[in-house]
């Protein structure tokens, strides 16, 4: 057995909070999730930092926010020098692979120089656009097209099980993507495995803000659950290879998603706005430093993750990056999260234990401005009695103070992550 744990990353795409059990879900779709979260470290409240693909990836991938590599909307590919994970567990000891949905890069297939450093590669820049969910094809490290069989969750599961299955003298580090839970694009639906859609629109409730705020949650939900429920079967699977080759007790697992899905509620797509239903993502941590630590009671970011892994694998971490650890940090240090949003407009927000705050500049194209220098203040949500954010208290007169407080620790937050600092025009 290595001396370093092997560590693999389960990545989810558009992968509500509130979709696995220990969040609530009525249905109990994900025992696996459940199981290991509870064995290990679960994170209740964590949270992408930018609610787009691309973006979010950037900053899982490097530990840097968006506005800091460039990578602040999807179709911009990571600078080629930029040191990503798979350059830092590289020069610690391990052999690195990525399997699946990359969109970082500017072409498919990827070329070498934009894949981030990982030097096993099966995958597809935007596997959206090269598969179906029951026709999958990506591509190699030699740029050949490879098809699998199986739906498309099976098809990536069984290249990492074939993957982790093979002798190696070194840890492996293991950064497994999937397209799953998102939408396939072009026809705008949940594709879930034959049979489990039906199932679940027998037993379907629909979680408060989508039952209040309807969108295309009574059309896509059940399809959307049929998709976690495979994704759920699919970790139990990867684990009991893992168990099978004595892998288990020595192999770090991080499960968290990019971001989530408000099921066009928010505005007229899936994610791209403030609200929980977008930015919050269901996330443990399973392995060695981890075992029996229970919920982790701090809020934690996806630019915190990265930081997190390294420390979990004994590497050092980074001065650069923008994240802190939680392997061993207090909670305490973590009392509120920035996100950063683009594309449908640009927006900063900050997330505290009770409260939710957005900015906007109302006269920036959230597709060409990455940051602006003037911002005006679009929703406030107070989260302890309006949980589903349903009452906008922005222009509530008597939470001034509420609003002037949160005005002054966004700025702290923007000026931290490297942009410029703004002003900010009070409603």
């Amino acid at each position: 057995m290595n001396s370093s744990p092997n560590v693999i990353v389960f990545f989810t795409d558009q992968q509500r909070w509130d979709t696995v059990g220990l969040h609530g879900h009525p249905l109990r779709l994900t025992p696996n999730f459940d199981r290991l979260a509870q064995a290990g470290m679960f994170v209740p409240n964590s949270f992408t930092c930018q609610p787009v693909c691309g973006p979010a990836r950037s900053a899982l991938q490097t530990g840097l926010y968006p506005t800091t590599t460039g990578c602040f909307r999807n179709d911009i590919p990571l600078p080629p020098q930029q040191k990503t994970l798979a350059h830092h567990f590289a020069k610690g000891g391990y052999e690195t692979s990525y399997i699946g949905k990359w969109h970082l890069a500017s072409r498919e297939p990827v070329p070498p120089e934009q894949r981030g450093g990982y030097q096993h590669w099966l995958a597809s820049n935007i596997l959206e656009f090269t598969s179906y969910a029951y026709d999958t094809t990506m591509f190699n490290a030699a740029g050949e097209a490879v098809k699998l069989p199986g739906y498309r969750v099976d098809a990536l599961t069984d290249a990492a099980i074939r993957y982790v299955a093979q002798p190696r003298d070194k840890p492996y580090f293991l950064f497994l993507s999937f397209i799953e839970p998102h939408h396939q694009n072009e026809f705008d639906d949940y594709p879930a495995p034959v049979g489990y859609e039906e199932r679940i629109r027998e037993k379907m409730e629909l979680p408060p803000d989508l039952a209040m705020l309807g969108g295309s949650s009574s059309e896509h939900y059940p399809g959307y659950m049929g998709m976690v429920q495979r994704l759920d079967e699919a970790l139990g699977r990867l684990v009991d290879t893992l168990i099978s080759l004595t892998q288990l007790d020595n192999t770090v697992i991080l499960f968290t998603s990019d971001h989530g899905c408000h099921f066009k509620t928010r505005n007229k797509e899936y994610k791209r706005s403030c609200h929980e239903a977008s930015i919050r993502v269901p996330t443990f941590f399973h392995g060695p430093g981890f075992m029996n630590r229970g919920p982790y009671d701090g809020l934690a970011s996806l630019i915190d993750l990265p930081p997190t892994l390294l420390a979990a694998a004994g590497l050092p971490v980074p001065d650069e990056m923008q994240g802190r650890s939680i392997f061993r940090n207090s909670p305490l240090e973590n009392e509120s999260i920035f996100v950063q949003i683009s594309e449908s407009h640009v927006g900063r927000a900050l997330r505290t234990r009770r409260w939710k705050y957005e900015v906007g500049g109302p006269e920036l194209s959230g597709w060409d401005d990455m940051n602006g220098s003037a911002y005006v203040e679009t929703h406030l949500y107070d989260l302890e009695k309006d949980p589903y954010e349903l009452d906008n208290l922005c222009r509530h007169g008597e939470f001034e103070d509420v609003r002037e407080s949160l005005r002054t620790e966004l700025l702290r937050r923007i000026a931290d992550a490297g942009e410029p600092l703004p002003t900010i025009t009070p409603i």
